[in-house]
């Protein structure tokens, strides 16, 4: 998988899960808010699970309303099994599988393009806005995270949060591979974790499971989601920006 972030492959781990994990558990606890209503921002059909599926079950689980928008049907990657040709309708499957697991309802598409979500950010905007009213909380993809469908997400929830009321809060998901804990582009002052129990880890990765067209590892090559990538995002600790 090539990205603007770079190569990331089992011949380019980026940077170890040893290095982060000091850095990580040494953030301040993300306060427990009131938090109404969340409208969760997905560039792909993974994202959202990957970076913030703990956060997202135990708000569920607390009688927040979740919604979670699908930007991308995430064409622009994976591997189809033998027989199957449509990975848009595979990873809505896997998309929907996922989310159930967590107790998230079916994500909603936007149908925009992968990998050329930038060229239609002011349409992004305008969906976003639909789903968005003051006194809610977007939790959407980081807008330095190193991968142009996330960052152009993210710019696009920030704007839709300025002219809704909503709160904008980030989540990362490739910084944790090309980035380090003392690079200064990591913003760590709004950094605040959140910790996983052992049965939310455990629920987080069965939900993980479900998308096998990203796990895939396709002959001679390495899995869109390599072994390195899951310790990374698979640990007793999620990060958000606030």
């Amino acid at each position: 998988m090539e990205t603007a972030l770079g190569v990331v492959s089992d011949d380019h781990p980026g940077t170890p899960e040893s290095v982060w994990r000091p850095w990580r558990t040494a953030l301040p606890e993300l306060e427990r808010a009131h938090w109404r209503r969340v409208v969760a921002v997905a560039p792909h059909p993974d994202d959202e699970v990957l970076g913030i599926g703990g956060l997202l079950h135990r708000l569920r689980r607390g009688g927040v309303s979740v919604t979670v928008l699908a930007v991308t049907d995430g064409t622009g990657a994976g591997v189809l099994a033998d027989g199957q040709r449509d990975l848009a309708a595979v990873r809505r499957r896997e998309s929907f599988l996922a989310c159930a697991e967590l107790g998230l309802a079916e994500p909603i598409r936007l149908g925009l393009v992968d990998t050329a979500v930038a060229s239609e950010e002011s349409r992004l905007v305008e969906e976003l806005e639909r789903f968005l009213t003051e006194g809610d909380t977007c939790l959407a993809s980081w807008r330095g995270d190193g991968h142009a469908d996330h960052e152009a997400s993210g710019r696009a929830a920030a704007a839709a949060c300025a002219r809704t009321g909503a709160r904008l809060v980030e989540y990362p998901v490739w910084m944790w591979h090309w980035a380090r804990p003392d690079d200064p582009r990591v913003p760590v002052s709004r950094a605040r974790r959140v910790n996983l129990s052992p049965a939310l880890q455990q629920r987080k990765r069965r939900a993980v499971q479900h998308f096998a067209s990203q796990l895939t590892v396709p002959p001679g090559g390495s899995a869109v989601i390599t072994q390195p990538v899951l310790a990374r995002l698979l640990g007793s600790e999620e990060v958000v920006l606030t």
